[in-house]
């Protein structure tokens, strides 16, 4: 029985083995494109075409400077800083005031990029012939354009070159407090024709993580395009099978969204519900991806005008926040296959948060909640573990007197175990308990941006990233091995010092773990060490008793 014990608590570390394998897998840096050429992509890359269902004009693709040559103009809020390509009115360049990067804290973290860091890009266009496309060199406005003390929002309009009497303008509107923005294009009919016309608002991004994967076990979540339909509901793309033309999502829907999702942080268009869309997610070459959606827009008679907008949200993934901007949009948090006890553990720590304000402590007091959730159970187990803790001598006797034959050594141990009512594998039970506990918050602490450089106290100014003097997954070890201390020894000294070994194993793995992660599991050893030894004191003193009577 100690045996099949062993192997449950090998079972145990083939958990986080696998964990740790996928870290390494996400670790997996993809091909880097070589900036220039992917900023020249970005530009030149093809108009995307609708298919016949949504009746599509003639695609007219005017020509232009390339990217490094063309204006910009700043746009700044209290919440961003946004660069304005003139070619097309791309976001070129998107910083968060509120979020800092990873290796310099001093520096804002950057979303949308041009080619400094990596390409990533917000673009849109109309498809019809002298339509302007993401291609197409508008006209700027005189100076950058900043949200002032009183306003509410802030507007930046592009006018496009005058094509055939068809006036078109784009207009981007930057609302306080919100990572939103309301984009747009003004239509007027000037021809003496009707025109037909689409909207197309993709995002354009290289498949490579935002941020240096940290040290040696570094993790990144799914990085890619992510689509939702009510039909098909949040569906994932990965880059691999957009080259491989495997790529499976919803294609047309009346509602619905398109995002970039990377870790931390999502772009996505919202087009305006009940229209009519179509969904692409293609490679434009030089390592770069587009996905984005088509929408059709209403014909326009002469000397008619017409108008057709979409939002974009580019900001973190609050959940709470994402949930009210678009259904479905806070599914973009990667929690992985255990979302189902991940979620609702976020809610709680959540909730913690908003009693202490800090999240170390929500998820100290959300690693006491756990406990006392398991307590009868833990109690059950430590009881059978104590139990076999006093009959450590007797187990000791009968492998003198039957060390050569296992059988026989067997049947007295299971004999024994049933004398005394002890389970022997009582003790595995607090452990497997804990494992999708472990990997759901373990998935927490990596996917919510809340958690991302959020200070608990003293050294630990991050709970997502590993402890940088390693003081928790020492004290994590050292809390590892009082247990195995207070456990009963196997009779096997092979199994024993395999048990004993695996707090070594176990703090080597937590030096890499998220800290908010080692401080679960510190607080629930400590706490597990009181219960153990309470328990254990509690037995082996009525056994003592029961033999001085």
């Amino acid at each position: 029985m100690d045996q099949r014990r062993l192997i449950l608590f090998l079972v145990f570390s083939f958990s986080l083995v696998m964990l740790w394998e996928g870290w390494i897998k996400h670790n997996q840096p993809a091909p880097v494109a070589q900036q220039s050429a992917a900023t020249t992509a970005a530009g030149d890359g093809v108009v995307p075409t609708p298919s016949a269902k949504l009746a599509p004009g003639q695609v007219v693709v005017p020509s232009g400077p390339a990217p490094s040559a063309v204006a910009t103009v700043t746009v700044e809020t209290d919440l961003m800083r946004a660069e304005v390509s003139a070619q097309g009115g791309d976001v070129v360049r998107l910083e968060f005031k509120e979020h800092k990067q990873k290796e310099d804290h001093s520096k804002p973290f950057l979303l949308f990029d041009n080619g400094s860091a990596h390409t990533y890009l917000a673009q849109s266009g109309l498809i019809g012939e002298g339509l302007p496309t993401h291609k197409t060199v508008f006209t700027l406005p005189e100076g950058d354009v900043a949200l002032k003390a009183g306003e509410d929002s802030v507007v930046l309009r592009l006018e496009a070159p005058e094509q055939n009497g068809i006036r078109v303008t784009k207009v981007m509107t930057f609302a306080r407090g919100s990572y939103l923005v309301d984009v747009s294009y003004e239509i007027s009919n000037g021809s003496g024709e009707a025109v037909s016309a689409h909207a197309y608002f993709q995002l354009t991004r290289d498949s490579n993580p935002a941020e240096k994967p940290e040290g040696f076990g570094g993790v990144q979540t799914f990085i890619g395009p992510a689509f939702y339909t009510e039909a098909g509901k949040f569906q994932k793309v990965q880059f691999e099978d957009i080259d491989d033309g495997d790529a499976k999502f919803v294609k047309t829907a009346s509602d619905g969204w398109v995002a970039m999702v990377q870790h931390y942080f999502v772009s996505a268009w919202l087009p305006a519900a009940g229209a009519e869309r179509e969904y692409f997610a293609r490679s434009v070459g030089n390592g770069l991806y587009s996905a984005g959606a088509i929408v059709p827009v209403s014909q326009i008679a002469p000397g008619a005008t017409a108008k057709v907008e979409s939002r974009l949200y580019a900001g973190p993934q609050e959940q709470d926040k994402l949930e009210a901007i678009a259904p479905g949009l806070d599914l973009v948090v990667d929690y992985g296959w255990l979302t189902v006890i991940a979620a609702p553990l976020f809610w709680v720590l959540a909730w913690l948060y908003k009693l202490t304000g800090n999240w170390g402590w929500a998820i100290i007091l959300v690693t006491v909640m756990l406990k006392a959730l398991f307590f009868p159970l833990s109690a059950a187990s430590y009881k059978s573990m104590a139990k076999m803790r006093v009959l450590g001598p007797r187990l000791q006797r009968m492998k003198e007197l039957y060390g050569n034959d296992k059988a026989k050594m067997q049947q007295e141990m299971m004999n024994l175990y049933r004398t005394e009512k002890i389970n022997p594998l009582g003790g595995c039970l607090p452990i497997l308990v804990q494992i999708p506990v472990f990997i759901a918050l373990y998935w927490v602490l990596l996917g919510s941006v809340e958690m991302r450089q959020a200070p608990w106290l003293g050294w630990i100014q991050d709970l997502s990233a590993k402890d940088p003097y390693f003081i928790l997954p020492i004290i994590m070890g050292v809390s590892m091995l009082v247990q195995m201390k207070l456990n009963p020894t196997p009779p096997d000294p092979i199994q024993a010092k395999v048990m004993m070994a695996m707090p070594i194993v176990f703090t080597f793995m937590f030096l890499w773990f998220p800290s908010g992660l080692v401080l679960y599991w510190v607080v629930n050893n400590v706490l597990s060490i009181a219960q153990q030894w309470q328990i254990t004191r509690m037995i082996e003193s009525a056994k003592s008793g029961t033999k001085a009577a």
